[in-house]
């Protein structure tokens, strides 16, 4: 668990609005604004700060069973008007009596900006803005990495009178449908989706389909199931993309990475 965010993490983050919650029950005790690491300054004030006030008292007492508080941001990316505005419909929600039992709030938009701007652990902030870039002696496997920008996002789609917002599918927003070339496609081992910059989700293809009767036969998408393995993740999980200027095509080809004896050979094509 990190215990500050770095300069890069910071100025991305801008103001925030944070939750810190007791690994004991996993209830919330404290709801708090602020930038930089404002959101770690609670753990050291109960160690220095001799005030007995009740969150203070609270990280004490999970310090003495050795367990750390755990650190979320609700909602950053925010100007400090906006961070307050937040934090305070925060405090009101949780504290306001008649809603002791919350449940059935199936219409509230769930997931939307999950991968930027939505609830994260600290460290998930972290990864997001300071995360590495994916080098070509890194890549193991072929590879087709798919920018979801557009799909995810889902900006185009048409609200009815009574929307009912679905949480974004990751898989149904990289899986189709795609102008690409069908040859290369299936010689990949895996299909990455990156979204904004940063791979979120790696996918095993087993399948290339064509929606013919909606889309015609120059779109392609996969079948295929979300990859678990935790040696294929840590190679290509949440690994910063790299930036070609003016490209503005979705699909990129990767080939593995053969080491010879002159060194590395196949790059990116």
């Amino acid at each position: 668990m990190i215990e500050q965010f770095s300069q890069k993490a910071q100025e991305e983050l801008k103001s925030y609005v944070y939750i810190l919650i007791d690994p004991r029950d996993n209830k919330i005790f404290y709801v708090g604004k602020g930038y930089g690491n404002r959101v770690f300054f609670h753990i050291n004030e109960a160690i220095f700060n001799p005030s007995g006030t009740e969150k203070l008292e609270i990280i004490r007492a999970i310090k003495l069973e050795n367990l750390k508080v755990k650190h979320f941001i609700v909602r950053h990316g925010l100007e400090e008007n906006e961070a307050l505005i937040v934090e305070s419909v925060l405090i009101d929600f949780l504290t306001f009596k008649d809603f002791a039992e919350i449940a059935k709030i199936s219409n509230i938009v769930a997931g939307h900006y999950s991968f930027n701007q939505g609830i994260k652990t600290v460290s998930e902030c972290e990864i997001l803005y300071n995360c590495e870039v994916l080098k070509n002696e890194d890549i193991k496997h072929n590879i087709l990495v798919i920018n979801i920008n557009k799909t995810y996002d889902n900006k185009r789609k048409k609200k009815s009178e009574n929307p009912i917002y679905d949480r974004p599918n990751i898989y149904e927003a990289t899986r189709g449908w795609w102008v690409l070339d069908k040859n290369r496609a299936e010689n990949s081992d895996f299909v990455l989706a990156e979204y904004k910059g940063v791979i979120r989700a790696v996918f095993k293809p087993e399948k290339w389909v064509q929606d013919i009767e909606n889309r015609g036969v120059k779109r392609w998408g996969f079948e295929g199931s979300e990859v678990t393995s935790k040696e294929i993740l840590d190679i290509y999980m949440n690994k910063e993309v790299p930036k070609i200027r003016g490209m503005a095509n979705p699909i990129r080809y990767f080939e593995k990475i053969l080491v010879t004896n002159k060194g590395f050979a196949n790059d990116e094509v």
